[in-house]
């Protein structure tokens, strides 16, 4: 999958599922710039053919309902949606 990496402070593996077009994966992306951590993102609506299927069905083992933003936390734990104080606890922020 063509993930795009932020660079950062490693504080954990955070890996991001967006949409180019949706305003609270916007809005999740720049929560994680300003913390200054290292992040993959991948904009699930940019993605074609196998890539996009691959992240598909990424999305909907962690959220089915595919909504979006889903931030993965070492491969352990989702945070479904825009939700700063949750994504700042799971970073140690």
């Amino acid at each position: 999958m063509p993930y795009t990496t932020v660079p950062g402070r490693k504080a954990a593996g955070v890996l991001l599922y967006a949409l180019s077009t949706c305003p609270w994966c916007r809005k999740t992306k720049e929560l994680l710039n300003s913390l200054g951590v290292e992040y993959l993102y991948i904009d699930v609506d940019l993605a074609a053919g196998e890539e996009r299927d691959d992240a598909v069905a990424a999305v909907k083992k962690w959220n089915p309902p595919m909504s979006l933003p889903v931030i993965v936390i070492d491969g352990q734990r989702a945070i479904i949606g825009y939700r700063p104080d949750d994504i700042q606890a799971a970073l140690g922020q």
